[in-house]
């Protein structure tokens, strides 16, 4: 039997017939995908041709008057899309009717103005933009563009706005601060601007509620002249008061300029005068590492300062024009084996670790400049043979002091446990230079002695307790370095630390440890073996201090 259906006409009845039902769905599918392709946005700035000779259709840009093929399944807008990124003579600024299209097609779309300003504020301070950028046309435009609904705001609205949140922000960090039990360790210093206008920042770090590292600023603010010791120590006192943790102070780390060693005493005393520091401020002054390195290292690169002085010559000459970099490049690329794989970098004098790196790059392209020095007679500063051997010698030399200058500076990690093994390799690395037979070495060995013994004749004992704290090291670590740097000093310098350790650790025992008060005979024995001090010394042994 035949199953197939035909369409017949009889007495106005109708049979249909699958194929050709298949024909005509065929047909609309093709007619809603043409007016499907002709929703693209690039038709905004294109006009539509038609059919050419072979059949294809065209579009013609109506900026450049350019004929492009468009349209169909062979040919999209992808084309039309790229001119568009390209073209020079379409005026993309006239956009009142593309506004208008828009609005028809965002009428529904609701946007909070106060979430987009929240959002644009936290833009604007986390890429340091500008406030002016509101009162910028093309950034105007651009947002009529994306939300025709969206108020536009001026550069005071959003000024406002910043300030909401840093004074949101600001009551958040007062509130974390004054819910730790623990104290805060801080840091300051002053910065001048381009304008020679005096900043001073002070930063907290503490652990939080999480038991997690935070380091905050609490305020970068204007510090007018004088910058003597005592005017900094009531300026940081008074934002002490501001956030309410002048009770919860701990350290206070400065470098070593002879204002700064004013201020700490001033504000020790302040803060004493009300008993808010523990053990009567004897370790509330921390010096800064990194500064005294820096100047122990300096005053050995003053020896040095021949060989120096004519690599850094060198290192300006070649980078003060294009030509003599191209020139240099060059040279590079005739010496066998050598590639120009980074720049030569120029050095800050007030900072080592930067003469250290140019030394370093130097060296590297050693051939180079004396080929630049061959071919090229305007180059006058070529180190001779004997001073790139003492270039060498220092940067080798250097190496121990840029490694530690690094390591202390870290601000993604813990480096409290670092000191005492970073400063113990410096002496070490000093004392070797003092027996070498070179006699260059010898003389910046002596010289950066001198100063090492100047601040660090007695080690900071509170940062000496990181690496007694450090489950690694113990107290066992400090008294083997002790010993091999002198046997007849060490135990006299162990025991100083366990002295000041002890005394810092029973501060804190006899606020937490409730005292345990004997109630007859029978607890006698009992009350004796948990007193505070017995205590204190038990807890001591976990840290490692043995013959409490």
């Amino acid at each position: 039997m035949d199953n197939s259906v035909s369409m017949e006409v009889d007495g106005g009845n109708t049979t249909q017939n699958p194929e050709n039902m298949e024909i005509s769905e065929t047909t609309e599918d093709i007619k809603k995908k043409k007016a499907k392709a002709t929703t693209s946005d690039v038709w905004r700035y294109f006009t539509k041709l038609g059919p050419g000779d072979d059949g294809i259709d065209r579009a013609q840009c109506d900026g450049c008057k350019q004929k492009f093929k468009a349209g169909g399944k062979q040919y999209g807008t992808s084309t039309l899309k790229r001119h568009l990124d390209r073209c020079v003579k379409i005026d993309f600024e006239d956009i009142g009717q593309t506004l208008i299209e828009m609005q028809n097609k965002m009428g529904a779309l609701k946007i909070d103005n106060h979430v987009s300003r929240e959002m644009f504020a936290a833009f604007v301070i986390d890429c340091d933009v500008p406030f002016s950028i509101v009162d910028n046309q093309k950034f105007r435009n651009w947002v009529k563009y994306i939300s025709p609904t969206l108020g536009l705001i001026t550069r005071n609205t959003l000024k406002e706005d910043v300030l909401k949140i840093y004074l949101r922000e600001k009551d958040k960090l007062k509130s974390t601060l004054l819910a730790i039990p623990n104290r805060v360790c801080l840091t300051s210093d002053l910065w001048t601007s381009i304008t020679t206008e005096g900043y001073l920042c002070l930063t907290a770090h503490f652990v939080d509620l999480n038991w997690k590292l935070q380091s905050k600023i609490l305020s970068f603010c204007h510090m007018p002249p004088p910058h003597t010791g005592f005017e900094l120590s009531s300026k940081i006192f008074e934002l002490l008061n501001e956030w309410g943790i002048e009770k919860k102070i701990m350290t206070l780390t400065l470098d070593n300029a002879s204002a700064n060693d004013t201020c700490q005493d001033h504000l020790k005393s302040t803060l004493n005068m009300h008993d808010w520091l523990l053990c009567d401020g004897e370790f509330f002054h921390i010096r800064c590492s990194a500064h005294i390195l820096n100047l122990i290292v300096q005053d050995g690169l003053k020896i040095a300062h021949d060989a120096l002085d004519k690599i850094r010559e060198s290192v300006k000459y070649v980078r003060g024009s294009e030509s003599r970099m191209i020139r240099f490049k060059k040279c590079v690329s005739a010496i066998q084996g050598l590639t120009f794989t980074s720049g030569l970098h120029l050095d800050v004098t007030t900072r080592w670790n930067s003469t250290y790196i140019m030394l370093e790059n130097a060296i590297k392209y050693r051939k180079a400049f004396e080929y630049l020095k061959a071919t090229d007679h305007a180059y006058k500063y070529c180190p001779s043979v004997d001073e790139w051997g003492r270039a060498e010698k220092i940067c080798e030399f250097l190496y121990p002091f840029y490694e530690t200058t690094n390591l202390i500076s870290g601000t993604s990690y813990l480096t409290l446990n670092l000191y005492f093994l970073q400063v113990y390799q410096i002496q070490c690395v000093l004392m070797g230079s003092l027996r070498s037979e070179d006699e260059l070495l010898r003389s910046m060995g002596e010289k950066m002695m001198n100063k090492f013994k100047k601040y660090w004749k007695k080690y900071s004992v509170i940062l000496a307790f990181g690496a007694i704290l450090d489950p690694r090291l113990k107290i066992s670590t400090l008294e083997l370095m002790y010993e091999e740097i002198d046997v007849e000093t060490a135990k006299g310098k162990v025991e100083h630390v366990k002295k000041k350790l002890y005394k810092l650790f029973e501060k804190y025992d006899k606020n937490s440890l409730p005292t345990v008060q004997a109630q007859g005979p029978s607890n006698q024995s009992s009350s004796m073996a948990h007193t505070p001090e017995s205590a204190s010394k038990k807890r001591l042994a976990i840290v490692g201090v043995s013959n409490v």
